[in-house]
């Protein structure tokens, strides 16, 4: 037989608290209260069960968070090490006028790159090179701060939910 979920006994103490408080049923204050007390305390132990697998969940995240960044880390020193090896290379074969290699695993060349564009004064540039960029960012704070105060802002509303805060 599965455990009841945490809706299942939501929904069973809700059911028991429209049909208990009936008055046409005349229960005794008692066995209302028993019953009710018995389902709540199921709800707060499947409360309890769910906050602490939820808290593993965080604590696993967590740790796979941490495990990133020193994989990420060890990969960015990976191909440091790689880049600085292919300049090394690349300076001693040009430093010793070797421009080809060829083993049975690779092949190794130094070749000339395709043009490349280096600016060295950008307000000398001619206007037609140049190219205007505008962001817009939404000030959150303000709207907010203008909304409180009373002030209609056109295509912003305060809205304010609710949360569970597990200390």
């Amino acid at each position: 037989m599965a455990l009841p979920t945490l809706y299942d006994i939501r929904a069973d103490y809700l059911e028991a608290l429209e049909t208990l408080t009936d008055p046409e049923l005349d229960l005794p204050a008692e066995a209302v209260a028993d019953t009710l007390e018995g389902l709540e305390g199921q709800l707060q132990e499947k409360a309890t069960n769910v906050a602490a697998f939820m808290q593993h969940l965080k604590a696993t995240a967590e740790a796979i968070k941490e495990a990133e960044a020193k994989m990420a880390k060890r990969r960015r020193a990976i191909e440091n090490r790689a880049a600085s090896l292919r300049d090394y290379l690349h300076d001693n074969m040009e430093a010793a006028g070797i421009s080809r290699i060829e083993s049975p695993w690779f092949e190794l060349k130094i070749q000339n790159n395709p043009p490349a564009v280096a600016v060295e004064d950008e307000q000398s540039l001619p206007d037609r090179f140049k190219q205007e960029v505008t962001t817009i960012k939404v000030d959150r704070n303000a709207i907010k701060a203008a909304l409180k105060a009373g002030e209609a802002v056109p295509g912003a509303t305060l809205t304010a939910g609710t949360r569970l805060a597990i200390r």
